[in-house]
């Protein structure tokens, strides 16, 4: 893992020109601005890659437009995008945006403002999901300590959230080992017995679970009790959250934890037409939507909107 490692540490030294220039080396193929969009989701094992893909089919088939769906380290990474133009609309978590918007909250925005990023539309709870195999030993976040953990690819904010909770409990960089890839390399991972424990960040249920507790008995640590109101005083971002029983195979129990909220955003750059159409496009026709359908629709896209929304989303949701 020595290249992740000089990665998180080009990232943390560069700030936003480093995540900028990530994104613009994953650059979508150019086309014409007027109608090929350039839209940045997360890891294919997430939530916000298949989302992604249903969202183009409504845009494409609802507007003049096309979408490029491109898959990414999720929300830092897509920040990146959006700073540079190179992607026109992207997936972010809430709580990364106002870090970004703002120049605050993580080393990586710490004055260094993107004050370019614009709000569209919130759209469900992202569960953090913390996986384990049955016969870890590990029932609590206080048992990470001195584990093998995965936090999530490099640059998302998965990481950052799973760095921000291990510290509301008192566990620090140093005290695990931090393993970092996208969230089905991830499963492997605990599959094979590579590492002890995987964060994963995602709208329930997320497809790289549902796949690894085919194959293997699966255990969620909670977040309840103390802890969970602990991590919540850690983050002001993170809510109650619950998985209910039988959401993965072998997990009869609703597990407690808390979640973030997951969110399209755009970049100033973007005509404004083209930011109404696409949102008249996608919360016109939500009935489309396969996934997470339970939480997205125009009444709630404004709920936990942590940004400035864009002139092109106020004008459809008024």
């Amino acid at each position: 893992m020595k290249s992740d490692l000089q990665r998180r540490r080009f990232l943390k030294a560069t700030g936003i020109a480093g995540i900028t220039g990530i994104a613009g080396c994953l650059g979508g193929e150019e086309g014409d601005e007027e109608t090929d969009l350039s839209w940045h989701a997360g890891g294919t094992g997430g939530t916000y890659y298949p989302l992604s893909n249903e969202f183009k089919t409504i845009v494409d088939g609802n507007t003049d437009y096309s979408l490029t769906v491109q898959s990414t380290g999720a929300s830092v990474e897509n920040v990146g995008s959006l700073a540079s133009g190179d992607a026109d609309f992207a997936l972010i978590q809430n709580d990364i945006a106002y870090f970004a918007k703002n120049g605050t909250g993580l080393d990586t925005f710490e004055g260094e403002a993107i004050e370019s990023l614009m709000g569209l539309a919130t759209l469900y709870p992202e569960t953090i999901t913390i996986v384990t195999q049955a016969d870890s030993g590990i029932e609590t976040l206080e048992d990470l300590e001195g584990a093998r953990i995965n936090t999530g690819d490099l640059g998302s904010g998965t990481q950052v959230n799973a760095l921000q909770i291990l510290q509301a409990v008192g566990i620090e960089e140093g005290d695990f080992e931090e393993e970092n890839s996208d969230f089905e390399s991830a499963s492997d991972q605990i599959r094979n017995g590579d590492v002890d424990a995987a964060f994963v960040v995602g709208g329930w249920p997320v497809g790289a679970i549902e796949e690894l507790a085919t194959t293997t008995d699966i255990n969620i640590v909670e977040v309840s009790g103390d802890t969970r109101e602990a991590v919540k005083e850690q983050a002001q971002w993170f809510a109650d959250d619950t998985i209910p029983a039988g959401t993965y195979e072998g997990v009869g129990d609703d597990v407690e934890t808390v979640s973030v909220q997951a969110m399209i955003a755009t970049h100033d750059g973007v005509e404004d037409d083209i930011v109404e159409n696409v949102t008249a496009a996608i919360f016109d026709n939500v009935d489309d939507l396969t996934i997470k359908t339970d939480f997205i629709s125009a009444d709630s896209a404004q709920d936990g909107m942590s940004i400035e929304l864009h002139p092109g989303a106020e004008a459809y949701f008024g």
